[in-house]
Parts: structure tokens; C-alpha cells; sequence
């Protein structure tokens, strides 16, 4: 690649991400309906031209802050897990769910990543980004945990989509409650049960 051209690219990428970022701190603050595309183009420091040069409309540009907030979000996850004493999977899984269902009451996830994501990107587009994000870690603990007996050899892909499940439904109902707070609280058990019982 040239050096033309690589400046170019190295432009568009930085102006992408001053995008991302700007809409991720808006719509972490005041949710999509109340954030417009030219509020965003100016806390970017770019045009909107920029900004529809970037992505198709406000959608796909909400579409990408998910990717990031769900990337910062499974890092952290992966972080967590790795973590924990190597072939303690239980604990493994139970340190993810915890982080997961921790991430539910924070404001930004919250309403970018479970309250806003389904209703803006519809619920097939924004599980998909949750799987893509979340299943490779899950399945992998779980391939593990099977290679080296600590539960029973069974087909990992339903197992791990199972689990996924169960974790966003209860991340979901955490953040829609009255008191998320308590609602955390309350869940943390309830998951850690299901987590255990799937496990044996």
C-alpha cells in the first residue's frame, strides 16, 4: 500500500473511531432517541458528511458503539476468567456470569447494549452481535472443561448457545427492573443455580 494511500486509510480509521466514541459517550448518556446525527458529528470534531461517509445512517453507526461497548465488555469477561485457577470451570463460568450480570447495572451497557440495542437494531441483529461477542468464550470453558472430564462429553454448540441464553435473559431482566440493583442482587444466585445445575 502506498504511503498516499495508507495515510488515507490511517484518516478514515481515526475519524470512524472519533465517531464511535462520540455516539458511545451520547447514547450511553441519553439513549438513541435523544441523540441526533449532528450532535455527534460536532462532539466528533467532523462533519456530518464525515459521519455518512462513515456509515449508511444513525442505525449503523449505533450498530458499531454496540460492537464496542460488547468487545470492552468480553475482554473484561475473558479477563476475569482467565483469572481463575486453570480447570476450575465452574468457577469459571460463575466469575463470567457474575462480570455479565455486574455489566447489566452499569449505566453505559445498560442502556446501549439492553435497552436500547434490541429495540434499535431488532432482536436478531443484536443477538447475533452478543453471540459473535460472547459465544466463542463460553464454548471454549466448556470445551475444556469436557477434554479434561470435569462434566460429561456432550454436543458443545447448544450447551454454550443454552447458557448464552440464560445469561442475556437474566442481564435483561436486571436491567428493565425497577431497581436494577436489587434485581442483580436477586439474580446472582438464581444464575449461579442454573450455572451449576447445567455443569453436573
Amino acid at each position: 500500500m502506498s504511503a498516499a494511500r495508507r495515510t488515507q486509510a490511517d484518516r478514515s480509521a481515526t475519524t470512524r473511531r472519533a465517531l464511535v466514541t462520540a455516539a458511545r459517550r451520547l447514547f450511553g448518556d441519553h439513549g438513541y432517541a435523544d441523540v441526533g446525527t449532528e450532535r455527534i458529528a460536532q462532539d466528533a470534531g467532523v462533519t456530518r458528511g464525515a459521519l455518512y461517509h462513515q456509515f449508511d445512517d444513525k442505525v449503523e453507526l449505533f450498530a458499531a458503539v454496540v460492537e464496542d461497548v460488547e468487545g470492552d465488555v468480553m475482554a473484561r469477561l475473558a479477563h476475569l476468567v482467565g483469572s481463575v485457577e486453570p480447570g476450575n470451570h465452574t468457577a469459571m463460568l460463575l466469575a463470567g456470569a457474575d462480570a455479565w450480570l455486574d455489566a447489566s447495572i452499569e449505566p453505559e451497557v445498560q442502556r446501549i447494549v439492553l435497552l436500547d440495542g434490541p429495540a434499535i437494531l431488532g432482536w436478531d441483529r443484536w443477538r447475533e452481535i452478543g453471540l459473535r461477542h460472547g459465544l466463542g468464550l463460553v464454548a471454549a470453558v466448556l470445551s475444556d472443561a469436557m477434554a479434561t472430564g470435569s462434566i460429561a462429553e456432550q454436543p458443545v454448540d447448544p450447551l454454550a448457545h443454552a447458557l448464552v441464553g440464560a445469561l442475556d435473559e437474566a442481564a435483561l431482566y436486571v436491567a428493565r427492573a425497577a431497581d436494577p440493583v436489587v434485581a442483580r442482587r436477586e439474580m446472582g444466585p438464581v444464575v449461579g443455580r442454573l450455572v451449576a445445575a447445567m455443569l453436573s
